[in-house]
């Protein structure tokens, strides 16, 4: 905003610095000056106002209240002594009524009669075009000028033009419309605030004046109007009409309701002593809520241990009063600000103490290390278990997905859960409720990622929300997925061939679990009720829940081919879906210590024909009570199911590693127990050791 120098000089007896040390001073003090120009013979200060600081520094005033409190310096108020003619009265010339108080808080209005409009003096458009505005005539310039010289946006009507000689604001109404001074039209619409006579429209308040009451050379009787506007009604209806000028620039940002009347009277003032007019007695003046000055209690203790420098407090008192705040004392570190009511961002007791710091400068505040005792944050164990799972699934080479916690109609419909809680303003028909479990959108991230891998290994950790008789619940859960027919080279079962994640899935879960800390889990056969059966998303004889002690903690299985078949996956998918609530309850941080042997170990290997009906599990638990403690430990590495094998049979292939802690094993201890083993595999007529 462009503010001229030697206007600014006016307010004050005093010589001021010159334009560039004064601009220097206002950037130190929070404003900053992006140019300073020569015009002529003045100089054009262009400075950022914040938005902020708009209703009391958007005029040449404000500008100079604030040079006054950064420099010590005393200023003057413009002139507004004026003679009021006793022969007549504004009320005789003009009514106002405003129908829409929120919208207009205060509008008030001077009559001067028996002007005589022409030019305007050389001085007065000399600081207008300073400013970049376009002299016109001596009313219309001193309406402008009053507005830069204090920041209220006036306007003149020429009173013989006012149908039914009154001034109604109100908002438009529907199709009206309206020309502006400069010729512009717009249609006008219920949104848009107005100021009107009896008949029309004469004006858009707070915006632009209209043409038919203009000022010009047969004018007589001049209507001043000085009003203040709702900002957010000013800023929509700018917007509404793409209209923007000086006024609305200033009404949108927030002025003073207190302001009105000395900007008229200051108009008043000038139109008698340029135009020659007569000022009427009295101002129409409709204030229904008088806006009061804000009271904030300031402790200085608190002000020093934000700012973190001792300022005197005769200075702080100094500094306030230079800023045109009035001040009582409290207490000795305790003071009442009274503020003024031009200081729109001025509220609360921080806002005072950064005035202060402004003024003070903040150049003086020294700047220090902080102080402060670092206190470590109490322990979050869900996030701390949670971190520990997600790494343990990716060093097993999982990838973390996310997805959004909702599911489609189609979703339900598939998965066949009617425990949903269904949104009551989703975003779209894919969001309608939310999710139930986490394995929906896991398995459409295997189907949108199938053909362009053919390993897919993801996890997901988070929230699920179910229809818990009536009452919503949520928990965390904690699944993952395999998909593909691919070789796997994790470190669970190196030898696993295609078409045994079940297995694999498996031995990821005991890794889970173990690193955990988390003891005597067990596998149990899933079996669903025959209502389950139709609609469950496991396949029912590749399934298994998982259990701590007695305790389910969640499944493990093959998806249904029926789901599969809906969502066109190709191939298996296993998933293993965990309550991580429980999960965190049981987990522990505590091990146990188990040396490593330093005596090699030995690796034989058996197959076994048995039953296709047989759990791996049953011939686990044999090998491991046979072998004793020098087997140190089973892996299933192979499953065969092909048509070459007897009826209703299946290989299953282990690897069985022996090792003892404190010796060598000779062939002859593996052999025993080797054949231990055999002997009680084969005491099951229905169980056929390979050899």
């Amino acid at each position: 905003m462009k503010f001229s120098y030697n206007w600014l000089q006016s307010f004050f007896k005093k010589k001021l610095s010159n334009p560039e040390k004064l601009a220097e001073l206002l950037t130190m003090h929070s404003f900053e000056v992006a140019a300073v120009e020569k015009s002529g013979k003045d100089w054009i200060l262009d400075i950022d106002i914040l938005p902020n600081r708009a209703g009391d520094c958007f005029s040449h005033l404000g500008i100079a209240r604030e040079i006054a409190a950064i420099t010590g310096i005393k200023y003057e108020v413009s002139n507004i002594k004026f003679q009021e003619n006793n022969k007549v009265k504004a009320k005789d010339f003009v009514q106002v009524l405003v129908k829409h108080k929120w919208a207009c808080p205060r509008y008030a209005a001077r009559v001067i009669i028996d002007v005589k409009v022409g030019l305007s003096p050389e001085w007065l458009k000399e600081r207008l075009k300073t400013c970049g505005l376009r002299p016109i005539n001596n009313i219309v310039d001193i309406a402008n000028y009053v507005m830069l010289e204090t920041g209220q946006p006036l306007h003149a009507f020429d009173g013989g033009k006012l149908e039914g000689g009154k001034i109604i604001v109100r908002f438009a109404k529907e199709k009206e419309k309206i020309t502006t001074l400069d010729g512009q039209r717009f249609d006008l619409d219920p949104e848009v605030l107005v100021i009107a006579d009896e008949k029309k429209p004469v004006g858009i308040a707070g915006i632009k004046g209209g043409k038919i009451p203009e000022i010009d050379r047969k004018t007589k009787i001049v209507v001043l109007e000085s009003a203040n506007f709702n900002s957010q009604v000013i800023r929509h209806g700018s917007r509404k009409l793409n209209l923007k000028t000086d006024a609305s620039l200033r009404f949108e940002h927030g002025i003073d309701p207190n302001l009105t009347e000395f900007a008229a009277n200051r108009a008043a003032f000038l139109i008698q002593k340029l135009a020659k007019g007569k000022v009427a007695k009295g101002t129409v003046d409709i204030y229904p809520k008088k806006v009061l000055s804000k009271r904030i209690k300031l402790d200085l203790n608190y002000l020093r241990s934000l700012l973190g420098v001792e300022i005197p407090k005769k200075e702080i008192i100094n500094i306030l009063k230079r800023l045109n705040f009035q001040l009582a004392e409290l207490r000795t570190r305790h003071v009442e600000v009274k503020v003024p009511t031009f200081r729109l961002d001025v509220s609360i007791p921080e806002d005072l103490i950064e005035e202060i710091a402004r003024i003070y400068g903040y150049d003086k505040v020294p700047s220090v290390f902080p102080i402060a005792a670092l206190i470590p944050p109490k322990r979050n164990l869900d996030i701390f278990w949670e971190d520990i799972s997600k790494n343990i699934l990716k060093e097993a080479g999982f990838t973390e997905s996310y997805n959004y916690s909702f599911v489609s109609e189609k979703d339900k419909n598939i998965f066949g859960d009617n425990n949903l809680i269904e949104l009551e303003n989703p975003l779209s028909q894919d969001f309608k409720y939310l999710r139930p479990s986490l394995m929906p959108n896991l398995l459409k991230n295997v189907q949108k990622n199938q053909k362009k891998f053919e390993k897919i290994k993801i996890f997901e950790l988070g929230k699920i929300f179910r229809n818990n008789k009536g009452k919503p619940e949520e928990k965390r859960m904690l699944t993952a997925v395999i998909s593909g027919s691919q070789r796997d080279k994790s470190l669970f079962h190196p030898s696993l061939r295609s078409g045994n994640e079940f297995y694999q899935l498996k031995g990821v879960v005991d890794t889970l679990l173990n690193k955990l800390g988390i003891s005597n889990v067990w596998y149990d056969e899933y079996k669903p009720t025959p209502e389950d059966s139709k609609i469950s998303i496991w396949h029912l004889k590749k399934s298994a829940e998982v259990k701590v002690d007695n305790e389910e903690i969640g499944f493990l299985g093959e998806i249904s081919p029926r789901i599969l078949a809906d969502l066109k996956i190709e191939g298996r998918v296993c998933v293993f879906d965990l309550d991580f609530e429980k999960l965190s309850r049981l987990a522990s941080e505590e091990t146990i210590y188990q040396p490593v042997s330093r005596f090699p170990a030995a690796i034989r290997d058996i197959a076994i024909l048995a039953p296709r009906q047989v759990r791996v599990e049953e011939v686990l638990n044999e090998i491991e009570t046979a072998g004793g403690e020098i087997l140190r430990d089973v892996d299933l590495f192979d499953i065969y199911e092909g048509e070459e094998m007897p009826g209703g049979k299946k290989n299953l292939a282990f690897h069985l590693i022996y090792q003892a802690k404190d010796r060598t094993l000779s062939s002859k201890e593996i052999d025993e127990i080797h054949n231990k083993i055999i002997k009680a595999l084969e005491k099951n007529p229905e169980w056929q050791v390979r050899k």
